[in-house]
């Protein structure tokens, strides 16, 4: 029976290990005491922004931590905890948690490792006030955008230009 116990354990490791080596951000948060009803509606805000919530098994969280960049924070993993896990958008789970977490007690940010880079709590907070990529995607298209208008625009305004002189002329002519 211990064997199949050590081999289970074994494979949480190792899949965690995987995606913790994946992941471009994860956020550790605390939690206590939260009704079946709040996780659901969290893992549906975490699953529409692309970002697994896993609660984690401290110990075996740590030994799957060994060798990734969220190895960084594993001496938050302490106490009922969870990770918020994104392998694109980073902006994404910080917007999510902090939104989620404004008026619940229930639940606190503790740290997260960013593109291998430990943030704090405040990190977190002020990384969730950052435009997100579809939002960052937008403003970028309209940079881009806006020479290539400017560029029609004046290119096409001396044949209106003229277009305009010649009907003038046209309406002024005698009949």
């Amino acid at each position: 029976m211990s064997n199949v116990l050590k081999s289970e354990k074994e494979a949480m490791i190792k899949d965690l290990n995987d995606r913790f080596s994946r992941a471009k951000g994860v956020i550790v948060a605390e939690f206590n005491k939260l009704s079946v009803d709040t996780v659901n509606k969290l893992r549906k805000k975490l699953r529409e922004g692309n970002v697994e919530w896993k609660v984690l098994k401290n110990t075996l969280a740590r030994r799957a931590a060994k060798g990734t960049s969220v190895e960084k924070i594993s001496d938050d993993f302490v106490g009922p905890v969870a990770a918020a896990i994104t392998y694109g958008d980073v902006v994404a789970p910080a917007k999510i948690l902090a939104e989620f977490v404004k008026d619940l007690e229930a639940i606190k940010i503790r740290s997260a490792v960013i593109q291998g880079q430990k943030v704090d709590k405040a990190g977190v907070v002020a990384l969730s006030k950052l435009p997100g990529l579809p939002e960052l995607r937008a403003q970028l298209l309209g940079l881009i955008n806006q020479p290539a208008t400017k560029l029609v625009r004046t290119i096409k305004e001396p044949g209106s230009a003229l277009a305009r002189v010649i009907k003038a002329k046209s309406e002024a002519a005698p009949q």
